[in-house]
């Protein structure tokens, strides 16, 4: 059940007060402890993918989770492969940058960049067949994370479609997702150097 909060006074923000505005504060705060939770409902109940795949999002992002954590990547970087796709029921074709968003208050500006990312440097697997530069991620080579970004989509993103794949549960992931999203927002870590 979701905690009841106090209301403020308004009904348009410019007749706010002080002392509502501190309300929204405190509830903000209350607000943002949840979203690791919703983050991982969604993921649960109501990521699906574009039809056609032999797994759906939900899965594809486990799957990638699974990968990452198996291969002994980082907490970070495993909570990013399982974030990765989230924003794709939303913005399929700018679905990285919504997946990015979610996660750069939390993370290094490295795992941010790979996740902002992915969607050109998964495009070296299928750009060349429907009509567009496979090599388009060139145009971030040089870049610190470059290879990083690569590594990612070979390793795990690009690999995730097996239905017959031995995939950890979403239980799994729950506690790592809670220990990322609890971090200081936009600690130093987020910035490059």
């Amino acid at each position: 059940m979701p905690e009841i909060l106090p209301q403020v006074s308004y009904l348009r923000m410019k007749d706010g007060t002080k002392e509502d505005y501190a309300v929204m504060g405190e509830n903000a705060v209350t607000y943002q402890r949840h979203t690791p939770d919703r983050l991982l409902t969604y993921l649960d109940t109501v990521l699906e993918g574009i039809p056609g795949e032999h797994v759906d999002t939900r899965e594809h992002s486990l799957q990638t989770a699974t990968r990452a954590f198996r291969d002994g990547a980082d907490e970070e970087t495993v909570v990013a492969a399982l974030l990765h796709d989230i924003g794709v029921p939303f913005a399929s074709d700018n679905h990285d940058r919504f997946a990015g968003e979610i996660i750069r208050p939390f993370v290094g500006w490295d795992t941010y960049w790979v996740v902002r990312h992915h969607g050109i440097f998964q495009g070296y697997y299928y750009f060349h067949h429907v009509g567009k530069d496979r090599e388009a991620r060139e145009k971030y080579r040089g870049h610190p994370a470059f290879q990083q970004a690569v590594d990612f989509c070979e390793k795990w993103d690009q690999e995730s479609f097996d239905p017959a794949y031995d995939t950890m549960p979403l239980s799994a992931f729950e506690p790592m997702v809670h220990r990322i999203f609890a971090r200081d927002p936009w600690a130093d870590r987020t910035q490059q150097p």
